[in-house]
């Protein structure tokens, strides 16, 4: 095992009714004035916007808002937070809603206090030294960045989409109600269980294997497994829902990676799809990933594929070719079950930007800590999901 530095440091209120806690928690953190940030109205729809209101009326908080966050947020989103943020003298955010908006939010943060572009913060340019505070409201189980310091950002006069981080941006607290994802539909649920699958592979395929974090990585993945289909069969099932989104947020807040080197290659790879064609993110993960199963598996980790399907599928096939293999079907099989679309053809997309997607994608960085990735392997495994 290697070794590590692990902060979880946000602190979670989980359950119904714990929005009660945000105008005390702000008042604690010293907010006189917040942002209240969020996508496309959605919150507006069911009572998330209006218990959030009435938290911050009674705690005498002013407040400003920001509307309109984007799936895949926008670099020119982050601006414009930022802009509002100076010039209303916002001392707090909330970011109510999904990972996007969550992830904008950080963004935002960062910018307040930058005097250049918020982008150099994803070139590398710069680093964050300085943040404002927030806290989440969560909408959608998917991302984890409710307990988190990361955030992803698109750029959309350079067609880029790309990674930064730092712990500055961990929210300071987070509500976590899940009837607050009541109202998410089918669609968008299941790309939600999508992308929690696949931040635990990310981190479960990556070395080193069998360690203590892998065995807890196998219990989250039956969880999904298990409850996926309930949720989506019902999707105002409480239980169903209240596991989904506990285990979206323990899927990335640092706990499964202690000790281990992630790979992420797939998500990388899917950064250039949703780049490009602004799909939905969790959508390309589930088409891709496995297909990077497929091209990835070889003499060397077929074990650590064997293991993931006996001790997740009970797949109880001897040879560890022949059990890798049938794992990675009944990992395809989950994604098609839930109704995920499973190729990128079903989207409208052709090959013919995958040579510049995948040099793109290794313009920065390799790609790939479980096998590293040339361009030749990304062209050939966004084929393979044509």
């Amino acid at each position: 095992m290697n070794n590590f530095w692990l902060s979880l440091k946000t602190d979670i209120f989980f359950g119904k009714g714990q929005i009660s806690v945000l105008g005390k928690n702000l008042l604690k953190a010293g907010a006189k004035k917040v942002l209240l940030a969020y996508g496309h109205g959605s919150i507006k729809k069911n009572s998330v916007y209006n218990d959030i209101v009435k938290e911050l009326k009674d705690a005498e908080i002013e407040f400003c808002e920001l509307s309109g966050i984007d799936p895949n947020p926008r670099i020119s989103t982050v601006r414009k937070g930022a802009q509002i943020c100076r010039q209303e003298n916002v001392d707090f955010i909330i970011a109510a809603g999904a990972g996007s908006v969550i992830d904008c939010c950080k963004a935002i943060s960062a910018a307040r206090y930058y005097n250049g572009d918020p982008w150099d913060f994803f070139l590398r340019k710069t680093s964050i030294k300085k943040a404002l505070p927030l806290c989440t409201v969560l909408t959608l189980a998917a991302t984890g960045s409710e307990m988190n310091a990361g955030m992803v950002i698109s750029n959309e006069e350079t067609g880029e989409k790309l990674a930064s981080g730092s712990m500055k941006l961990k929210p300071r607290f987070s509500i976590l109600d899940p009837e607050y994802t009541f109202s998410v539909p089918k669609n968008q649920t299941a790309a939600g269980i999508a992308d929690i699958t696949s931040h635990i592979f990310e981190q479960y395929f990556s070395y080193p294997t069998f360690s203590t974090v892998d065995r807890m990585s196998e219990a989250i993945l039956k969880t999904v497994f298990h409850y996926g289909p309930i949720v989506l069969d019902n999707l105002e099932d409480y239980e169903a829902r209240a596991n989904i989104m506990w285990a979206g947020t323990i899927g990335l807040n640092g706990l499964l990676s202690t000790g281990k080197e992630g790979d992420w290659a797939t998500h990388l790879i899917e950064h250039e799809l949703s780049a490009k064609y602004d799909i939905t993110h969790g959508i390309g993960l589930a088409i891709l990933t496995p297909h990077w199963m497929k091209h990835v598996l070889d003499d060397s980790n077929e074990k650590i594929f064997a293991a993931y399907g006996r001790n997740v599928w009970n797949i109880q096939e001897k040879n560890d070719r022949k059990a890798a293999l049938k794992a990675i079907e009944n990992t395809a099989d989950f994604f098609n079950s839930i109704g995920v679309p499973n190729s990128l053809s079903q989207l409208g997309i052709d090959s013919s930007r995958f040579e510049e997607m995948a040099e793109s994608a290794l313009k920065y960085n390799k790609i790939g800590r479980f096998k590293e990735l040339s361009k030749e392997d990304i062209v050939k495994i966004y084929t393979e999901s044509l």
